[in-house]
């Protein structure tokens, strides 16, 4: 498999439509295939090397396996050069490997995790952030994602031991506009500062306020308090909901 290929640029187009604002320009980079699916059971692999990747915030690593293939991963706390994980569930609680939820001790932090099994870990894979195991309710594990949510998942769904390194990307600073630029983000400017056939909190005279009950987004739907859907699939899912924000009464 081929680790590595051009991204293409979109910015933030889709057939020529614009579909996602406030992207465009960037420097030519390297799209990395990262092996979120962990699907290599029960062969070892050693770490060769911890690289940059510069579509994520968090580092990834490039591991060797015994049969000469090569896959990245995203790079956990403590996980170092030389070292050897593995994907088994049978695998040791230490940081890299992969097992299934049913397997991993209560207490214990994970990340890149499935929703569903054997389609890949979808949650917890941004710089610093860690899920943590709190019990077992029949078939179901529990975890406290980031976000402060308490949610069920299968306990045959698969996830990596450990938090995610590089946590203190949180705090860098960009320090110019350019620099922004070259990742590839344009300028945002504020609603109430645009004509009102462009915003919906545009218009007004002087330094006008939003004028509304809720802050809206440029299509017009609400942008603050409950904007959850009502009937989404895995509400059933969620033991406790995420804290709420300051700005939500």
């Amino acid at each position: 498999m081929k680790l590595k290929r051009i991204l293409k640029k979109k910015s933030g187009r889709s057939k020529g439509k614009l579909t996602v604002r406030h992207q465009g320009g960037r420097e030519k980079r390297f799209f990395r295939e990262i092996d979120f699916k962990r699907n290599k059971k029960d062969v070892w692999g050693r770490v060769e090397a911890i690289e940059y990747d510069p579509n994520r915030n968090a580092d990834i690593a490039l591991i060797l396996y015994e049969d000469g293939e090569r896959r990245y991963i995203i790079s956990p706390v403590g996980l170092k050069l030389g070292a050897k994980i593995i994907a088994s569930e049978v695998a040791a609680i230490e940081s890299g490997n992969a097992l299934p939820l049913g397997k991993i001790p209560v207490g214990t932090a994970v990340h890149n995790v499935e929703i569903r099994p054997g389609k890949g870990g979808q949650m917890v894979k941004s710089a610093g952030s860690a899920a943590v195991i709190q019990g077992r309710e029949a078939n179901f594990v529990l975890l406290r994602l980031p976000s402060s949510e308490i949610r069920r998942f299968l306990s045959e769904c698969w996830a990596t031991i450990g938090q995610i390194g590089k946590a203190e990307i949180r705090h860098e600073r960009i320090g110019s506009a350019g620099r922004k630029r070259h990742m590839g983000i344009k300028p945002t400017v504020r609603g109430v500062a645009m004509h009102p056939k462009s915003h919906p909190h545009g218009g007004g005279e002087g330094r006008s306020h939003v004028g509304m009950k809720y802050p809206k987004t440029v299509y017009g739907r609400r942008a603050v308090g409950k904007t959850r859907e009502k009937n989404k699939y895995s509400n059933k899912l969620i033991v406790a909901h995420r804290k709420k924000g300051p700005h939500v009464g």
